[in-house]
Formats: C-alpha cells, structure tokens, sequence
C-alpha cells in the first residue's frame, strides 16, 4: 500500500481542499492529512475559527482522506517520520522550499517522492480570501 501525506490548517473546508485531496490521493491507496496544530498558527500570527481537533475530526470524516492526525507542533518533521509515507504533497502556497525539505528529511533516513500540488481557482478558494468576504459580508 503507497501511503500520501499532505498538511494544511483547513478551518475553512472549501473546493479547493477537496481538489488538493483528490491531487494528492492519485499519487497512492492511503491518504493522510496532517492538520496544523493551534499553537502553530498562533506563532504564524494566524487566527483560526475552528480548534484543531475540531478540524481533525471534520478532515477525518472527508470520505476521501483515510487518516487524519495532528502534527507537532515543536518538530513539523517528526509526524513524517512516524507515519513514514512513501509520497509527501505540498500545497501550491505552502512555503516549503523542496530541496531543503528533501536534505532534511534525508538526515532522518526518509526518501518519499514530494509532490507540488496545483491549485485550484486560487483567486476564488483561498481561505484567507474566503474569511475576508465573510467578514466583510456579515460583520
């Protein structure tokens, strides 16, 4: 079984989620999606709706995805390490530059191919676009 792996905060579940999940699934039998902890947004400076668990558990309930975890919030590469998966995909936005991620991960004894997910309608399923509209629409 090809074991994938993907990352994201996903306070907002939006189409364009959804098409980075079906992205990433074609890349193998078993998808897992990391969902950013809380204190790692807080540090971002980012503000999230919805608890982390409470975003696991919506991810985790996505028919598509097999399993759903937190990640870690004081080592971003330990979850890898654990889980072992054979492909790692980043989302179009996600400041990860490869090469780095690929000599890292390298040092841990892992090889997984990675994978550079394209977006989908970026102008229209942002989530940070998505919150705003919201926010100017109801408040």
């Amino acid at each position: 079984m090809k074991r994938v792996m993907c990352f994201g905060t996903f306070d907002l579940i939006h189409l364009g989620h959804l098409a980075y999940f079906q992205q990433a699934k074609k890349y193998g039998d078993y998808l897992i999606v990391v969902v950013a902890r809380d204190v790692t947004k807080k540090e971002q400076g980012k503000e999230t709706i919805f608890s982390e668990e409470e975003r696991r558990e919506l991810i985790q309930n996505l028919a598509i995805v097999d399993e759903a975890v937190l990640g870690y919030p004081d080592n971003h590469l330990k979850i890898i390490l654990q889980k072992k998966p054979d492909v790692v995909c980043l989302g179009y936005d996600h400041n990860v530059p490869e090469a780095e991620l690929r000599r890292k991960l390298a040092v841990l004894g892992l090889h997984p191919q990675l994978v550079r997910i394209t977006s989908y309608l970026p102008a229209k399923y942002k989530s940070g676009r998505i919150k705003r509209v919201i926010l100017q629409k109801f408040f």
